[in-house]
């Protein structure tokens, strides 16, 4: 029969019959329930203003065509000659009004045994023959989430138009539950690939306060926080706008939202919570911003004939992509023309009398007044393709379980069951376009990016781009709302560079800074709070990415300083070995014989050998090299001072020990000195076997010294041993030093006391700045150093004492007599007479 509703408000209303053009109960062989919103958010909307005809047409319409969509696709397939031949497709439509309890009472009534108004109690619901045999809807996921499972624990098929929520597609909860637009994390992962494509990394994230919208939020945060995606706040906008409290929350979000400086906000509400924010973001002063949404409000001329709504900026978002159903709109246009007929009104009115009482009467009486001109715009907007699949879905499923062929079907009992195998496996196709319901028993049919262009004051929903696994935009085609129309920047930090890592600042860890790797470290991967440290073997520069080898570093031959101090150090030599072919040529002349005679030789032969060791510091070092070098320096430099201490102690004994002096000079003159000599190095060189026994020194690898190199360098094992060795020639020199310091110049005599003072003071001198030096450095200047003490230590000795004898020798040889080079011991005979 044909229906007529009502149409009134308040106690003193009365209905006003209109003719409402379907036909909400048809019989059938095989019947389908269906579940749709006529009554669609009438009281949220009517406790904010007063209903008007345009606030019901804003009520009605989706509604409304979805259960025409129904119609026009049952009466397709009772019409078609192969699909489900001699079968004929009933319905039983009910009013869901978006609320739990409006929408269990018909679930209940759909699991009633045919023919009865009861609902049996069993062990075994095998042969158990409910009022329907699948259900159509409804809409909301919260909806879907109380009926599904009901219809599940007696495993009749449920295909949804609308539910979204991820949480029904766990199938062991849900095993009869089938929906025919994709998931939320489709169009969650959609949004992200939208927000990475345009840079803006510090959002918003809003949602109603309903099951659709607390899951998409959900679902969003984990997916953005994966991928480098911030939160600046995230918060809940109530559905229920009649609460108390509602008001408030709308304008503490809308004040949140405006102190985190966002410019994009991410917003899963349906179209009647979506409206109220817009509207009080407007109110407020909330600048403009851009807007991401999905298909709950972005279609909805609710949000959109907000007033004044062009000022909250740019409104992009995902849609589900659905294809026109074609002969839809002429079907829509014949049923709401029979409206105007009087005969049809009059017909519906005698058909709507009494009903079956056992009949649940479940129809919104709220919903009249709607025309052709009402419902006409809304027809290319709504997207009608979902619930025209879900019952083709159910059709093919009957097809396959009752064996039918293109001639006709079995009259064969088909229970509710039977139908979910087939629903599982095999594709099926509605108007050429072919159909499969995958694991979690969804279809994915893609969604394109819709944005809402202004023209003239109205809003057309501009595709964009699409999403189908990848996401395509035409970023030519947005206008964004800033001065240069392009997109706006949201961001708390900056995309790092290769070679940053993410310093957080402040108290949100989204919010952070990018600093260039140091030094020896390197950058791993993009989401990296600290750089990784090379290996030791291996050196980075800053702010780099990976790690290079180190070179080794030690003083090369051929590098400018090296170069420099071998020519220093081939002087000095040259100089040694000169003045020792000086001393030999006049061996036996005064002035030789008052330096020491041979082992004055002796001594310019351990300096020219010193001098020569400097050459064990350039090149590659190595461990024997590293044991040579203080042996070499130590042993040279105690032949040196060894030829210059029988000289030392025989001006000593002489000037300060004048009693002792006959008796003790013998073992400091002439060839007895030798003794002297050769125990003193016989010293040295059983100290320096101690120091190889106790410590010698070693190759070290240094790799903190020097950035991008590993040092080579040779290292003090033992400063016990390393004093040792050394000490010893310390004590030498500084006996000399106080054998020699207090002498006075004789009258008209050469004083050889003054060589020997000078050139042990330049050598305490020398090695307090080399010690100091030696001990600090860890780079190539510590063999630098080495060089440079040696070279300094035989220089001075070389000018302090054996270059003014060979300026004697060469330029005053007529002081190079007797008189003037008398020995000391020669000398205090005479003193005494007088």
């Amino acid at each position: 029969p044909w229906l007529c509703l009502g149409w009134g408000w308040g106690r003193a209303a009365e209905p006003s019959p209109s003719c409402l053009p379907l036909q909400f109960r048809s019989p059938g062989d095989f019947v389908l329930g269906g579940l749709f919103p006529f009554g669609k958010d009438t009281v949220k909307l009517a406790a904010r203003s007063e209903p008007t005809p345009l606030l019901c047409e804003r009520l009605f319409t989706d509604g409304l065509l979805w259960a025409l969509a129904m119609r026009f696709a049952i009466e397709q397939i009772n019409n078609c000659s192969w699909l489900l031949p001699g079968v004929t497709l009933g319905y039983d439509i009910h009013d869901t009004c978006f609320e739990p309890l409006v929408a269990l009472q018909p679930s209940l009534l759909f699991l009633s045994r045919d023919g009865t108004g009861a609902i049996g109690v069993r062990r075994d619901y095998t042969d158990y023959r409910p009022r329907v045999t699948a259900v159509i809807g409804p809409h909301k996921s919260d909806l879907c989430l109380l009926t599904a499972k009901l219809f599940s624990s007696f495993l009749i098929p449920q295909v949804s138009y609308g539910a979204s929520s991820e949480a029904l597609s766990n199938t062991e909860l849900y095993p009869s539950f089938y929906r025919t637009v994709p998931s939320d994390k489709n169009l969650v992962e959609a949004v992200v690939l939208l927000l990475n494509r345009f840079g803006w990394n510090w959002v918003a994230a809003v949602a109603s306060d309903d099951e659709y919208g607390r899951g998409a939020q959900a679902l969003f945060l984990s997916v953005a926080a994966t991928d480098n995606i911030c939160i600046a706040f995230e918060g809940l906008i109530p559905t229920e706008l009649a609460e108390p409290g509602a008001k408030r929350q709308l304008e503490n979000t809308i004040r949140l939202i405006n102190s985190t400086k966002v410019n994009v906000v991410v917003l899963f509400a349906h179209s009647v919570p979506a409206q109220a924010l817009l509207e009080h973001g407007i109110a407020m002063g909330l600048g403009k911003k851009v807007w991401v949404g999905s298909e709950a409000w972005l279609l909805s001329d609710i949000a959109a004939s907000t007033p004044n709504i062009q000022s909250v900026g740019t409104v992009l978002g995902f849609v589900m992509r659905t294809a026109t159903l074609p002969g839809f709109r002429e079907f829509v246009a014949e049923l709401l023309g029979s409206v105007t007929r009087e005969e049809f009104c009059r017909r519906s009115g005698e058909l709507s009398g009494p009903e079956n009482p056992e009949a649940l009467d479940t129809r919104c009486r709220q919903c009249g007044n709607v025309t052709l001109g009402d419902i006409w715009p809304m027809l290319g907007v709504t997207a009608v393709q979902p619930v025209h699949v879900a019952v083709y879905s159910v059709a093919h499923a009957l097809h396959r379980a009752l064996g039918c062929t293109s001639t006709g079907c079995p009259k064969t009992a088909v229970r509710s069951w039977q139908l979910l195998q087939f629903m599982n496996t095999l594709p099926f196709e509605v108007n050429g376009q072919s159909f499969r319901f995958d694991q979690s028993h969804g279809t994915n049919t893609g969604y394109k990016l819709i944005f809402w262009a202004w023209r003239d004051g109205t809003v057309t929903y501009l595709p964009v781009g699409d999403y189908d696994q990848t996401l395509y935009v035409q970023k030519s085609r947005i206008q964004f709302h800033t001065a240069d129309k392009k997109e706006p920047t949201s961001e708390c930090f900056r995309r790092c560079q290769p070679g940053q890592f993410r310093r957080i600042k402040g108290f949100n860890l989204c919010c952070y800074d990018c600093t260039d790797c140091s030094e020896n470290t390197f950058w791993s991967s993009t989401d990296s709070t600290r750089c990784s440290p090379c290996p030791q073997h291996q050196w980075a520069p800053a702010r780099s990415t990976r790690c290079l080898e180190r070179r080794d570093r030690f003083l090369f031959w051929d590098e400018p300083l090296a170069v420099a101090l071998l020519t220093l150090t081939a002087l000095t030599a040259s100089l040694s070995g000169a003045a020792a072919l000086l001393f030999l040529r006049h061996l036996q002349s005064p002035l030789v014989r008052l330096a020491g005679g041979a082992r004055s030789l002796l001594a310019l032969l351990c300096l020219l050998l010193q001098s020569l060791s400097c050459c064990l510091y350039v090149g590659r070092p190595g461990a024997a090299l590293c044991r040579l070098q203080q042996l070499s320096y130590a042993l040279c430099l105690n032949g040196c001072l060894s030829s210059l201490l029988p000289k030392a102690l025989e001006i000593g004994l002489v000037t300060e020990f004048p009693r002792c002096a006959p008796r003790l000079l013998r073992w400091v003159t002439h060839g007895r000195a030798w003794l002297t000599v050769a125990a003193s190095v016989l010293i040295q060189a059983l100290l320096c076997l101690c120091h190889l026994h106790l410590g010698p020194d070693y190759l070290v690898a240094d790799y903190k010294s020097l950035p991008s190199e590993v040092l080579l360098v040779c290292g003090t094992r033992s400063w016990a041993a390393f004093a040792l060795l050394h000490g010893y020639n310390s004590c030498l020199a500084f006996l000399c030093f106080l054998c020699t310091f207090m002498v006075q110049s004789p009258a008209r005599r050469y004083n050889v006391a003054r060589g020997i003072t000078f050139a042990t003071l330049i050598y305490f001198i020398i090695w307090i700045f080399f010690v100091v030096i030696f001990a600090t450095l860890r780079t190539v200047l510590r063999a630098v150093a080495q060089i440079c003490t040696i070279l300094a230590t035989t220089l001075g000795i070389l000018a302090s004492y054996f270059v003014p004898k060979c300026y004697i020798l060469v330029f005053r040889p007529d002081l190079n007599t007797d008189d003037y080079c008398q020995s000391p011991c020669e000398e205090q005979p005479g003193e005494d007479r007088q």
